[in-house]
């Protein structure tokens, strides 16, 4: 998968050992807006998705953290890749350790069924909801987006960045289409 860029703070001791959290995010297109995670706490938009298990690959993480986060069900044929970010920061949890995680961003569909979410505690903590936006309001918000944790806030503007970069790529087919 071809890297759309890379977040490297070099805020770390590099002889640190190495916390490599992997992740997959899905992309998801319906009738012109797209499907993100809102913190209804802090006020972001993100990607659904999340850490992709040790004995799991990115697209069975993918179609299990969608599911989790959101209700929607991912059709797994319809999963393409877009481009991943590599991430590396001094850990937030662990002293003396980098935190690397390479995030996978794939577009794919879902089927028109909601189900229940399956949150995790941070997550019912901070609100997560399923909201249908158009790109442009959710690059808004997240661009305003401040908070007293900084690695929210590496978080948040990395998610603002693909958003941008997502915006610009939909707007290259729609021109090409027209």
């Amino acid at each position: 998968m071809k890297q759309l860029f890379e977040i490297d703070l070099h805020d770390y001791n590099q002889d640190s050992k190495i916390f490599r959290r992997p992740s997959a995010r899905a992309i998801i297109i319906q009738k012109n807006k797209i499907a993100l995670v809102y913190s209804q706490k802090e006020k972001y938009y993100k990607f659904p998705g999340g850490g992709i298990g040790i004995n799991e690959d990115a697209h069975s993480a993918l179609v299990r953290e969608v599911r989790e986060e959101v209700g929607l069900i991912v059709i797994p044929d319809s999963i393409t890749e877009f481009g991943s970010v590599m991430r590396r920061q001094r850990s937030n949890v662990t002293p003396d350790t980098i935190f690397e995680q390479e995030n996978f961003y794939f577009f794919c569909r879902t089927q028109d069924l909601i189900t229940k979410q399956e949150l995790d505690d941070y997550e019912k903590e901070a609100g997560f909801v399923l909201r249908l936006v158009d790109i442009n309001d959710a690059i808004q918000v997240n661009r305003n987006y401040r908070s007293d944790d900084f690695f929210n806030e590496i978080t948040i503007r990395r998610e603002m960045m693909v958003l941008q970069m997502v915006s610009d790529y939909l707007a290259e087919i729609n021109a090409v289409n027209a």
